[in-house]
């Protein structure tokens, strides 16, 4: 087990991503923290870890509150005495075209993306530096913080921002031995994306953009975060990793099987 007794809190962790990277650390023998906007899903994850013998507690949390997160991380540590492991993964998206987009939706999105982030990044940070030994923080960025998709302005601009959010963190944190990294998933086979691309039209156009001809699964993400989050991953630090389904590296369409 390559998290055995790490206290891991993973925002946005009710479904989706978040889910999958609870129930991935869990196995991995961590003491998970799952928190949400979202009691009654999160309540039921942390059960379902729970159940499977892994020590699990559920805590609501809005992410761009920083009362709410400083409340979080001091739960981590009431709970299991210690932190050592942040995911910041909580997000949401909005779209619109650019035009019609409203201040109140980009500062809504941006608020949870990005502010979020940081938001608990600083707080679980300095709760490591406190407790001393060092630590691991990834965020969960996107492929869209380099690509632009104008339907989702905020989206994009909050994931970009995540980006270089996540090399400052690094740079911060490293003489504290907290190691910062991020994650840029493509298209992932999640609640979020399936509201996106439940148009066929969307789908294949996602589709053709990706080589392997495949959505990811959350659980192909919570594997990098595991990795990110662990020794294995020991010189890395500053750095955004893209299961994208070779999406980044392409210029041209691929066919799509009907």
């Amino acid at each position: 087990m390559r998290l055995k007794d790490q206290v891991a809190v993973i925002t946005g962790a009710a479904r989706g991503i978040g889910l999958a990277c609870a129930k991935r650390f869990a196995a991995e023998g961590a003491k998970v923290v799952l928190s949400d906007v979202s009691a009654e899903a999160g309540e039921q994850a942390a059960e379902e870890i729970q159940a499977s013998g892994a020590d699990a507690i559920f805590v609501t949390c809005d992410v761009g509150d920083k009362a709410q997160v400083e409340a979080l991380m001091d739960s981590a540590v009431a709970a299991f005495g210690r932190l050592d492991i942040l995911v910041a993964n909580a997000g949401i998206v909005h779209t619109s075209d650019f035009l019609e987009l409203e201040e109140a939706d980009f500062d809504r999105v941006i608020r949870v993306n990005l502010k979020g982030v940081f938001l608990s990044g600083q707080a679980a940070a300095r709760r490591m530096v406190k407790q001393g030994g060092g630590g691991a923080i990834v965020n969960m960025s996107s492929v869209n913080a380099v690509m632009a998709i104008p339907a989702i302005t905020p989206y994009v601009v909050a994931k970009g921002g995540v980006n270089q959010l996540t090399k400052v963190m690094a740079l911060a944190l490293v003489e504290h031995g907290i190691r910062v990294n991020g994650i840029g998933p493509g298209s992932i086979a999640t609640e979020m994306a399936e509201a996106v691309l439940s148009d066929p039209e969307k789908r294949r156009g996602a589709l053709c953009r990706t080589p392997m001809g495949r959505f990811g699964e959350p659980d192909e993400v919570a594997k990098i975060a595991v990795f990110l989050a662990c020794g294995d991953s020991s010189y890395i630090t500053g750095q955004t990793i893209y299961p994208d389904g070779g999406r980044m590296a392409l210029n041209y369409t691929v066919p799509v099987k009907e």
